[in-house]
């Protein structure tokens, strides 16, 4: 199982925000100086969420984006403000190893079927963002179905994998529900990576042992909860 630190990135700087509100954000340096932190402490993949692009300025951060997957040449797989095919195009095409797709996918869904086809079903990852079982989306104002029933369309169209995000626990540091994982994993085949309450060791057990593919470190790893050595041992 894969461990991802987090790298959200608001108005050029690395911040974590609490249930993904703007003004809660705490900001903790510039995005390349933590994905270094992070990869020097044995990481060796990054979860990367354009904020700005999240919230409507899709061609935010673009610099910084570029320079973080230029200077450390890890995988990255990035998410926030990618409304169209060309958004993700552009982001493909300058390295990084997957899209999220989140509102977008739901918006339009034919858009994880032509970019599977086009860039290959590992680089499209459709973005599962739940709250009661209930898919949210634009920055999680809106409900949008039932969330396996999105999981299993998300699959049929040939997305690689699920990003599943527990709006109801994100950012908190309260711990996991691991429920509504284990019903997404009985509904599809796809690998599931897994963010919002991952909090401790014994969280990341508990996702490895229903079969997860990969768990989301955010404010827990940046509040000193839990550390990339602890994790990648606990996904051992």
């Amino acid at each position: 199982m894969m461990v991802f630190p987090a790298v959200d990135i608001l108005n050029g700087q690395c911040v974590q925000l609490v249930q993904g509100k703007r003004e809660s954000a705490v900001a903790y340096g510039t995005p390349l100086e933590n994905a270094r932190r992070w990869l020097d402490a044995g990481a060796d993949a990054l979860h990367v969420i354009n904020l700005d692009g999240a919230f409507g300025s899709a061609q935010a951060n673009v610099r910084e984006i570029r320079e973080l997957i230029q200077e450390t040449g890890v995988f990255v797989e990035l998410g926030g403000g990618i409304r169209s095919r060309e958004d993700a195009r552009a982001w493909l095409e300058i390295g990084v190893g997957r899209v999220i797709l989140g509102t977008v996918a739901v918006r339009e869904p034919e858009i994880v079927r032509d970019l599977s086809l086009e860039f290959g079903p590992e680089q499209v990852m459709a973005g599962v963002d739940a709250r009661g079982g209930r898919v949210v989306i634009e920055g999680w104002e809106e409900e949008a179905g039932d969330y396996l029933s999105w999981a299993e369309h998300f699959e049929m169209l040939g997305a690689g994998s699920l990003l599943f995000t527990n709006v109801s626990v994100e950012g908190l540091c309260r711990g996991i529900d691991p429920e509504p994982v284990r019903h997404l994993l009985e509904h599809t085949d796809l690998p599931v990576v897994v963010a919002g309450g991952v909090t401790t060791p014994a969280d990341v057990r508990i996702l490895r042992d229903l079969g997860v593919s990969g768990v989301v470190l955010g404010s827990a790893l940046y509040s000193g909860k839990i550390t990339i050595r602890e994790a990648r041992e606990a996904a051992q």
